[in-house]
């Protein structure tokens, strides 16, 4: 009696959540490409405040400094990268499977488009008791370190590992688990090889 009740229970909160979905699924009337032009918009809105460069340098010698522009690291242009430190980008370089640890806060875009306001959406950068993040560079087989996503390790390519950089980084190479709301985001990031 007691299983059937609880079967029962589980099937009664699985059908609740089923219509809960069915509910929100019917009253978004956006799609996906009108998601995607929005997030296209919003991306492009806050680079024609700022100098971009559309490729990378040639030496991978960046401009650092709040006055960079902002470079297309990815061909697609799903992420755009402004450096504030390079670290040492001749002897410190990741490696795949090295640890990375880093602190970041970011910030959403699409709220920016629509209200022109700045909102700290998530992070760990301004409290040291927060959590630490990390995840093994070029090792996209660990959870730990695809539930970050393709765009957080990005500058890791062209830099030395105590690097700092502004991010733009869109849906799609965003916190796998937030694909889906085609949401860009603006982050700052500091890496680290140890915790800090």
């Amino acid at each position: 009696m007691i299983m059937k009740m609880k079967c029962n229970q589980h099937i009664f909160l699985a059908l609740g959540m089923m219509a809960l979905v069915l509910l929100t699924a019917c009253n978004d009337d956006q799609s996906y490409a009108d998601r995607l032009n929005e997030e296209r918009s919003a991306v492009n809105a806050y680079l024609a405040n700022h100098r971009v460069v559309m490729s990378v340098p040639e030496d991978s010698v960046f401009e650092v400094g709040e006055d960079a522009p902002f470079y297309r690291v990815d061909p697609e242009g799903n992420v755009y990268m402004q450096v504030l430190k390079a670290g040492d980008r001749l002897n410190d370089r990741a490696k795949k499977g090295d640890p990375i640890y880093f602190r970041y806060s970011r910030y959403s875009l699409s709220v920016w488009y629509a209200d022109k306001r700045w909102e700290v959406y998530s992070g760990n950068e301004t409290s040291m008791d927060a959590q630490f993040c990390s995840f093994t560079y070029a090792d996209y087989t660990l959870p730990s370190t695809s539930q970050w996503g393709y765009g957080l390790q990005y500058p890791l390519n062209f830099l030395g590992v105590e690097c700092e950089v502004n991010l733009i980084i869109k849906s799609q190479y965003g916190f796998t688990s937030e694909i889906s709301y085609v949401m860009p985001f603006y982050y700052h990031v500091r890496y680290y090889r140890s915790r800090i």
